[in-house]
């Protein structure tokens, strides 16, 4: 039977955290001003379509720039908008010297072709980590910007001290820029990682070995909290209406030895993430302070 922990479990506050980032990254864009002739990092994001959804979190990235100092341009087109059109705007912001970051809101309208899109992406302007391109050059270790979220949560995890190294991590979900890259990360932070999804057989005896459980599945409460066990690092990067996560985080708050809060907990940690890899695009152009 599971027992409450004596030790009071970590709460990742990815809010603070990010409060935390945003002053250093304030004061690295005035530093970074000022080598550039007063120029500062933009990030253009692209918003196809009229989904309310959509919009608010364009928006929450805009004002994140703004809150920092920086830029956005953005960018918005209509709902018939075709493959070809898009890929034509991207190549634009992929030649603008101005422009640094480039974000492509997800999900697109359904007659675009949202995977070559993502891919015309330049490396050096996928702040979001969404090429094919990104992905493979993390995965090997080699120089790329991560998939936010999953950045923004191995940021979170590295923020609390979280010890990682030879602990079992199960990733539940797969897609490709949340699951897949979150198990790439994890692996090579020295993990041993178990990719499951909802597909899953006997998954509760997968998710009861986890050190650390990482809930990315994209369904309100489909981990039910009793299946985790004593101690686990409880890692909820789902959020639905009515403010719960992927996990049924009530019952396992009094057992785990860290947990992500939802809200508050790796959301914010998103955008933070997004907006932190902008600037180390502009600071790759114009040196680093």
């Amino acid at each position: 039977m599971a027992v409450a922990s004596e030790v009071p479990a970590i709460v990742l506050d990815g809010r603070r955290i990010a409060e935390e980032t945003e002053a250093d990254i304030r004061r690295r864009v005035e530093s970074l001003k000022s080598r550039s002739g007063g120029a500062t990092p933009i990030l253009a994001t692209i918003l196809v379509g009229d989904d309310p959804s959509s919009a608010t979190y364009v928006r929450m990235k805009g004002n994140a720039c703004r809150r920092v100092g920086m830029d956005s341009l953005a960018i918005e087109m209509p709902q018939d908008t075709t493959t070809g059109q898009l890929l034509a705007r991207i190549h634009e912001l992929n030649s603008n010297p101005d422009v640094h970051g480039i974000l492509l809101q997800h999900p697109v309208p359904s007659q675009i072709d949202e995977r070559a899109c993502f891919d015309a992406i330049a490396l050096e302007k996928d702040v979001d980590g969404v090429t094919c391109l990104g992905y493979g050059r993390m995965a090997m270790g080699e120089s790329a910007y991560g998939s936010a979220t999953p950045a923004g949560i191995m940021r979170l995890l590295q923020a609390y001290s979280i010890p990682l190294e030879g602990k079992h991590a199960v990733v539940l979900g797969r897609s490709p820029i949340l699951g897949k890259p979150m198990a790439a990360m994890l692996l090579n932070a020295n993990c041993t990682v178990t990719v499951c999804h909802s597909r899953t057989r006997h998954l509760q005896e997968f998710v009861g070995q986890a050190d650390i459980v990482i809930g990315a599945v994209g369904r309100p409460e489909f981990i039910p909290g009793h299946w985790i066990k004593d101690g686990a690092v409880v890692v909820d990067a789902g959020y639905h209406e009515g403010g719960v996560g992927d996990i049924e985080l009530a019952s396992v708050i009094s057992r785990a030895s860290a947990y992500t809060p939802v809200p508050g907990g790796v959301g914010p940690m998103t955008i933070n993430t997004l907006i932190l890899q902008t600037l180390l695009a502009g600071e790759a152009k114009w040196g680093s302070a």
